[in-house]
């Protein structure tokens, strides 16, 4: 069975506010066995809405809309959805009223009768109503296509989906099981994993898919499932990863929808019962802010330094000024020195370090853009590797810190 999302708003199309609704949605209903087919955004433009309701409804059993319908002018799309089902009759429902009264009362908001218009809905329309919200949803089901209409407001259009849309569509379809395993690797580009594990990929089954998602130091294997038999799925999914463990050991993070290097690493260090600091310059405490984006990483991670000049080099870090003078900053040298100091400083059991040239100038040292010295340190040795990872800026801070944790976890499995 398959979904077309279309969202409404001039502000999504300008770059004004991100659709995060899409792809909330888009989960939501892959968790109940429904494939999303095509996502759309559209003006707030009536021939927009209609020609998009009609291009949806050729190739979708379920079409959910987000955004207009508020009481504004601007607003269009409860008027311009009763008009596609030709639907003229308006019915006014006093629960709806009731409701956005008591709304009002509680933040001490006067009401006037131009909220009465979001009370009122096409005959047609099923009525979901909206409790953390002034706009009521509506559901249709018009040749053999279901039309679901909700408010933009990202709560209010999750709370509508979570008590009415996806019980109501598990209720009135049998849907297929969906499930989904994600591989988390790294160090390793896309074509070479490809490679390793072509013999396997072309004898997967037909109902597993395997889908690529790189980004910068890691790619991740998706592997989905689809279809009647959920014991049958979960069986042949559990055989199929432990195949690619077989195939690829040693650069898999780890095999969790939701895990990232950055919690592998925190697991690792937590079962270790080990301690971590950074000292960084061209991340700029970018893998401190990774490594603490992760609950409960105040067990492990103690601080970190942003070193981003040669003086405070020297000042926090104790890094000799004969060093820089000798080496520049950009040197395997001084990276060492920035993650002894930062070990001693702090006194924690690894120290991370990296220092380089993240572009797109160099800042007056020899050493070419995207140059980069990472450091691991730890109370019996301090190991240093050197990596060009290029241009632009972004990438050459991205591939650091995703490098960082990597050299970070290497050594701790050590």
């Amino acid at each position: 069975m398959n979904a077309e999302i279309i969202t409404i708003g001039d502000e999504i199309l300008i770059g004004q506010i991100v659709d995060t609704n899409s792809q909330w949605i888009g989960q939501e209903l892959n968790k109940i066995g429904i494939s999303v087919y095509q996502i759309s955004s559209i003006q707030d433009e009536k021939q927009h809405i209609l020609n998009a309701l009609k291009e949806a409804e050729s190739r979708a059993d379920i079409v959910i809309i987000t955004g207009g319908l508020g009481p504004t002018r601007d607003d269009i799309t409860k008027k311009t959805i009763a008009e596609y089902f030709q639907d003229d009759k308006i019915i006014e429902y006093p629960e709806v009223v009731d409701n956005i009264k008591n709304i009002f009362k509680k933040v001490n908001h006067p009401f006037n009768e131009i909220q009465k218009y979001q009370a009122q809905l096409p005959s047609k329309a099923t009525l979901l109503m909206n409790r953390l919200g002034t706009a009521p949803g509506m559901w249709f089901y018009e040749n053999n296509t279901v039309f679901v209409s909700l408010p933009g407001v990202p709560y209010e259009m999750k709370g509508l989906m979570k008590y009415s849309v996806l019980p109501k569509l598990q209720s009135t379809f049998k849907l297929p099981f969906i499930s989904h395993r994600t591989i988390m690797t790294v160090g390793t580009g896309e074509t070479i994993i490809a490679e390793r594990i072509s013999d396997w990929e072309d004898n997967l089954p037909d109902f597993i898919k395997l889908a690529y998602l790189p980004s910068f130091g890691s790619v991740r294997l998706r592997l989905s499932a689809k279809g009647n038999n959920e014991e049958l799925l979960a069986k042949e999914m559990e055989k199929q990863v432990a195949a690619l463990y077989v195939l690829i050991p040693e650069i898999i993070v780890g095999d969790d929808n939701e895990t990232s290097l950055e919690k592998e690493v925190g697991k690792l260090l937590q079962q270790h019962g080990k301690t971590v600091a950074t000292a960084e310059s061209l991340t700029g405490g970018k893998i401190a802010s990774t490594i603490v984006s992760v609950p409960g990483a105040s067990n492990y991670f103690m601080g970190g330094f942003v070193t981003y000049t040669a003086t405070l080099k020297q000042q926090l870090l104790g890094v000799s000024k004969e060093t820089i003078e000798k080496f520049t900053v950009v040197s395997k040298e001084v990276a060492s020195a920035m993650a002894k100091g930062c070990l001693e400083k702090l006194q924690t059991d690894y120290a991370i370090a990296v220092t380089g040239n993240a572009g797109p100038t160099t800042d007056h040292n020899d050493k070419s853009v995207g140059l980069v010295y990472i450091a691991i340190a730890s109370k019996n040795r301090v190991e240093v590797q050197e990596f060009n990872f290029g241009q632009p800026r972004e990438k050459v801070i991205n591939r650091t810190v995703t490098k960082s944790l990597e050299l970070l976890q290497a050594n701790i499995l050590k």
